[in-house]
């Protein structure tokens, strides 16, 4: 089946329906998961999948459409409901198609070898990841190991003579563990996926991470509530970044619900904080030559040494607030429509390195994971449970649980004054450790 020709004839046929204009996704793919636990083999699962989402435009009206087989037919039902349903839609001047004809060039989006690889092979790394943690000193259990692989290819046309496609993968093993001692149990986990399958890590390299992670965590102790300095570590990231990812999403711009709304051009941070969307990153987990709407992707400075520099935008939000497309609508498959997300996300690493943070902190909290929602995108707010390690005299003293931190965005980009070198940029939202010079740490 010639895809890209069947996506600009359904296309031509959204127009003779009686669309204005018309946008067709195709996206076809496969699947495959395997789970193991104590070296046997639980489940297998491999799946095929394809389909299509077709927006139509009628009169400002856009409506939506998708249909898991890409049989013409089926296809033209689909254009005949999105048609129907335009007809009765609320009209927006601000429902509009992309029409930028460029694409990037991004390298390493694909591997073909992947599905070559035999499974067992496959499944000897998840089942060789386990085996070594379980053999590391203080675990007594596995919680599982598995691994995982994708390929899909996307297809995008519109009647503005857009015309796109590219074809990605990825691949990843990992392990979770537990630690027992006396009436104690504590987890810990470690996974790695790429794009290319010769580029995983080790089987030693995720045993011995998981295992450590769970055997460290034993025998925590109690600390008393107070101000303390307080370390990110990059598996805490993500309770920066999702705030600030929220905040900085066009539509909560323009409806006011940011944080951010007011801040462009102004200091919202230490100047020793940047951050980047980045589209385009050679072998990145979230790169892509072009956003969900087929709008080439970029590399973007969100945040520049402390200065908001920018927000993100899908078509129709840029057209509600005067600008263009920012690259960055986002489709979580051919059943949405396009909503607004990052690409590779991450702060820039600093020149420190984290051993030295950790030893020019008197007294703090070495974070190293956060439930809850970290920062609050409308109001800037943080709070959320903590587990970690207390630092007293630039050591590691003991690990802590149950713990709270709370504060402000206010004070925790601020207040960074120190930035580590081990970013990790084959995550795709990421960020070095980085400290902040103090918050509030709910205890005993």
């Amino acid at each position: 089946m010639d895809i890209k020709s069947l996506a600009q004839g359904m296309v031509k046929e959204g127009l003779k329906k009686g669309a204005d204009a018309a946008e067709i996704y195709i996206e076809s793919g496969r699947q495959l998961s395997v789970e193991v636990r104590n070296g046997e083999i639980e489940t297998v699962e491999e799946a095929a999948s394809q389909g299509a989402g077709i927006r139509v435009f009628l009169g400002g009206r856009m409506a939506f459409a998708s249909s898991n087989d890409l049989a013409e037919a089926s296809l033209r039902s689909a254009i005949d409901r999105a048609v129907a349903f335009a007809r009765i839609t609320t009209a927006d001047p601000n429902n509009v198609l992309p029409d930028d004809p460029g694409s990037a060039e991004v390298e390493g989006l694909y591997d073909p070898r992947i599905a070559s690889v035999p499974l067992d092979r496959k499944i000897g790394l998840a089942m060789a990841a386990e085996k070594r943690a379980l053999a590391s000193p203080g675990v007594s259990k596995s919680a599982g190991a598995a691994w995982g692989e994708g390929e899909s290819e996307v297809v995008i046309a519109n009647s503005l003579g857009l015309l796109k496609s590219f074809r990605s993968s990825s691949c990843g093993f990992g392990v979770s563990v537990v630690a027992e001692k006396g009436e104690q149990k504590t987890t810990g986990g470690e996974s790695c996926n790429r794009r290319f399958f010769d580029d995983l890590k080790t089987p030693d390299e995720i045993a011995a991470k998981a295992a450590k992670d769970a055997v460290e965590m034993l025998d925590p102790r109690p600390v008393k509530t107070q101000r303390a300095a307080v370390l990110f570590d990059p598996d805490a990231a993500g309770a920066l970044l999702g705030g600030i990812l929220g905040a900085i999403n066009g539509e909560r711009i323009l409806q006011k619900a940011s944080f951010l709304a007011d801040k462009l051009g102004r200091t919202i941070a230490s100047e020793l904080l940047t951050i980047i969307d980045d589209g385009l990153r050679p072998k990145g987990p979230a790169s892509s030559p072009f956003d969900g709407e087929g709008t080439a992707c970029q590399t973007r400075l969100i945040i520049d040494k402390g200065v908001l520099k920018g927000f993100l935008y899908n078509a129709a939000v840029a057209k509600r607030a005067g600008t263009k497309s920012t690259g960055n609508a986002s489709r979580g498959g051919f059943t949405e429509i396009p909503g607004i997300g990052s690409h590779n996300f991450y702060a820039a690493a600093g020149s420190a390195k984290a051993a030295d943070i950790i030893a020019s902190t008197k007294t703090g909290l070495w974070l190293k994971e956060v439930t809850g929602y970290g920062i609050n995108a409308v109001n800037g707010q943080f709070s959320g449970g903590a587990s970690g390690f207390w630092i007293e005299n630039g050591k590691i003293a003991f690990p802590v649980q149950g713990l709270t931190v709370a504060g402000t965005a206010e004070e925790i980009l601020l207040g960074i004054d120190a930035v580590a070198d081990d970013l990790d940029i084959n995550r795709g939202r990421t960020a070095p450790t980085f400290r902040v010079r103090s918050l509030q740490i709910g205890g005993e």
